[in-house]
């Protein structure tokens, strides 16, 4: 496999096991067999959820240039393909290889076969199922309006909390059978994302607050389903990509719990500061602001961490597409945890609530760090699943440089006319229209980039299915980025 660019040192050798015993490959090999069947299965649906997320957003996009487009029909109008949009890409794509990674991960960090995949399967099913029942619903009318919580709560939400237990069940069942003592970091991000989801999903979907106490809810929510659940699986599948790659230990293993605890302590009571300037009592507010504000000691202790890490093998980054994107999306969310505490601040929020910025601030976490991160994941586990090589160099070029490309162009044209609109907000002598009209050259740029990315999944897309459903995936004499030759250090003309 062409990941294994520095050392065959593994990162059990190094950082999970103080015994330093090596692993054979036959028995990585049945690790990797134990889950193959959930892990294929939950990869293979989240790319279609991927290519159908991707329509919708192309949609919901073009419908800021042109309004009157696809308006003829209900269920495609802007107010039901938008969260639709959302809710695909949240909990069918990133949500569904979520599990798959989870999956993959805990049997090779735990040293011994994934228990219970049958209940894996199942839950990757009805997680499924309740999607599309969730989705069919809200593109029909039936919402329940809260953000990130638009799917049925009678129909859909229930199925969604027993998918993701039993595909929790089936890795803490692993957890428990464990053959080693010390549990690497990765295994403490995966494994307290389960119970965190079921514990703020039932929250936030409970029918007993209404107004302002709602609002509270739905952000108390919105806001944890990236840090408790989005966030935490992805930092444990970047922690073990990064060592394992370059055949290095992580830096320090104190760091990385300072990250992990610093986020269980401080992130879940940030989603107060989305209601600025609302009806909201001043303590909720205050401490919204302070916890957000102290987030910034766990992303620095894993923004040093990753860096660390890699300082002086960014090189191997030439050979392999996975340790690419794991180190795009490790420096993507340091970014995007920066500018989250930034726009907390109430001077910041004044000009960009409400605005695009805050749709630029969303997909810098959820593309630029969480779904690049799974790209990366799937780059290095479907070779070792499916026993056999991706088949193109130059598909995955053309993967990473459209989907990284056009997702900068994104988010910058959208920060740009988000804080545009905000300005154009607050002056007084301007009037609505003024702020409508500031944003349409941006919101035409964010329509090409969104074309732009979507040529890149249907790329990746095609990828994979030329790997596992043909005869192309072989070795390769080259790793994909052979021709790209960084220059790492420029010597002084003598």
């Amino acid at each position: 496999m062409i990941e294994q660019v520095a050392s065959p040192r593994t990162q059990q050798d190094s950082t999970l096991d103080h015994s330093k015993l090596r692993i054979s490959a036959e028995e990585v090999s049945a690790y990797d067999l134990s889950g193959r069947q959930p892990v294929l299965l939950g990869f293979f649906i989240s790319i279609v959820w991927l290519l159908i997320g991707t329509v919708m957003g192309d949609i919901s996009s073009f419908k800021f240039d042109r309004p009157d487009f696809l308006s003829e029909q209900a269920y495609l109008t802007f107010g039901r393909i938008r969260p639709a949009h959302l809710n695909a890409m949240v909990y069918g794509w990133a949500s569904t290889a979520m599990f798959s990674v989870s999956l993959w991960l805990m049997p090779r960090l735990c040293r011994t076969q994934l228990r219970w995949a049958g209940a894996a399967v199942a839950g990757i099913l009805i997680w499924t199922l309740g999607l599309v029942i969730g989705l069919v619903l809200l593109l029909a009318g039936y919402s329940d309006g809260l953000e990130w919580l638009e799917l049925d709560r009678v129909w859909a939400d229930p199925l969604l909390v027993v998918g993701a237990s039993l595909v929790g069940a089936s890795i803490w069942k692993t957890l428990s059978v464990r053959n080693v003592h010390h549990l690497y970091v990765s295994v403490w991000y995966v494994a307290a994302s389960y119970p965190w989801f079921a514990i703020i999903f039932i929250a936030g979907n409970l029918p007993i607050f209404q107004g302002v106490e709602s609002a509270a809810v739905n952000w108390f929510y919105a806001h944890n389903a990236l840090g408790l659940w989005l966030t935490t699986v992805n930092l444990g599948l970047i922690y073990y990509l990064l060592p394992k790659i370059i055949g290095r230990p992580i830096y320090s293993y104190w760091l990385s719990l300072i990250g992990f605890w610093g986020l269980a302590l401080f992130y879940a009571l940030n989603g107060m500061h989305h209601l600025i300037g609302g009806p909201l009592p001043s303590w909720m507010i205050a401490t919204s602001i302070t916890a957000s504000i102290m987030m910034v000691i766990p992303v620095v202790a894993v923004g040093i961490n990753h860096h660390m890490t890699v300082v002086g093998r960014f090189g191997a980054m030439r050979y392999s597409p996975a340790l690419t994107l794991a180190v795009i999306a490790a420096m993507s969310y340091t970014a995007v945890s920066l500018q989250g505490i930034l726009t907390a601040l109430v001077s910041v929020n004044r000009i960009t609530h409400f605005t695009h910025w805050t749709i630029a601030h969303s997909h810098l976490g959820l593309y630029m760090f969480v779904t690049l991160s799974l790209f990366g994941g799937m780059y290095y586990i479907l070779p070792r699943v499916l026993k056999k090589e991706w088949p193109s160099t130059r598909l995955i070029r053309m993967h990473i440089l459209l989907t990284g490309g056009g997702m900068v162009l994104y988010v910058v044209v959208l920060g740009i006319g988000g804080v545009l609109q905000g300005l154009s907000l607050l002056a007084p002598g301007q009037g609505f229209e003024a702020s409508v009209a500031s944003t349409r050259p941006w919101l035409l740029l964010r329509s090409v980039a969104a074309v732009i990315i979507s040529a890149g999944h249907l790329i990746f897309a095609y990828h994979v299915y030329l790997m596992a459903f043909t005869q192309h995936g072989s070795a390769r004499r080259h790793p994909p980025f052979f021709e790209i030759k960084p220059v790492l250090v420029r010597k002084k003309a003598p």
